[in-house]
Formats: structure tokens, sequence, C-alpha cells
């Protein structure tokens, strides 16, 4: 069993919640999975906008923010990141990683991430050898959310 807490989750937030309490941006741990081998996989919600509110991620942001976050954290924590994906309500990201579930590493790393967003000068992999629908980018859409989701840093813990 693994102690979220120790890591820095809050417990009552821990899985999945009802999502009329969630907030957004918020980041929340869905899941810490041990394996006998001592090896632990979680998984990790970043939400961006609040559960049926009508004010959604478009596709083209959703595209270019993941590859952001694709890049930034197979960067900056290359031995732990396993995945990103995108919520199909269109309202953030589902993160996992291997053997780092530590609330503020992840935090301080997305953070990072979020922040070099703002200096970039184009999409990571948005070009037809590495991206599947390589025209549905948009730097300045990219630029905006992750500052929406910057300004709200000091609550990216409190999740609902």
């Amino acid at each position: 069993m693994i102690d979220t807490e120790i890591l820095g989750w809050r417990a009552a937030l821990v899985g999945e919640l009802d999502h009329r309490r969630l907030k957004a941006p918020s980041v929340k741990l869905r899941s810490a999975q041990g394996a006998a081998d001592g090896e632990a996989i979680y998984c990790v919600d970043l939400r961006v906008r609040h559960p049926n509110a009508d004010h959604y991620l478009t596709s083209t942001e959703l595209h270019s923010v993941e590859h952001f976050l694709l890049e930034g954290f197979m960067r900056l924590l290359p031995a732990h990141f396993v995945s990103v994906g995108i919520m199909g309500c269109q309202t953030g990201f589902y993160l996992a990683f291997r053997n780092e579930g530590r609330a503020g590493r992840l935090c301080d790393t997305l953070e990072q991430i979020l922040a070099a967003i703002e200096h970039a000068r184009e999409v990571p992999y948005a070009n037809i050898e590495q991206c599947g629908n390589y025209r549905n980018h948009s730097l300045a859409d990219a630029q905006r959310v992750a500052r929406e989701i910057l300004a709200r840093r000091a609550d990216w813990l409190d999740a609902a």
C-alpha cells in the first residue's frame, strides 16, 4: 500500500471524485499502484477546465499542450515519465509516471514545462514526421492555456 499523504497528496482527493466538486486548474492523484517488485505507477489528473461547465478545451488546444507536456516530461523526468493522454471530455490531461509520485516534484516539473511554453517558438513534434495531425497545432493557443494554468499555481493541489 502506497502512503499518498507522505507523497504530498490529500487522501480525501485521491481517486475518482464527483465531477461536480472538481476545481480547475488542478493537479490530482487518480491512482497509485505498487507492484511486488517495488515498482509503482502513479496516474495524475491535470484538470484545466471545470467539468460540465460548457467551457472546454478545443482539439487544437488539447493537441498542442499535449505535445508540450510530452516533450517536457520526457526531457525533465526521463526515468519516470510514462505517458500523457487527453481527457475525452476536453477538460484536461491524464499523466502517468513510474516510481515518481511526489506531488511537489510533479507540480514543480509541470510548472517548468508550462513556463517554458511562453518562450517557445514552435510546438514540439508538430511536423509530418512526428505527428498524425501536424496541421492541428497553435503555439498561441498553447501559450494561452499555459498562462491560464500557471495563474492558479498556488491552488493546484486543491482539486475539490
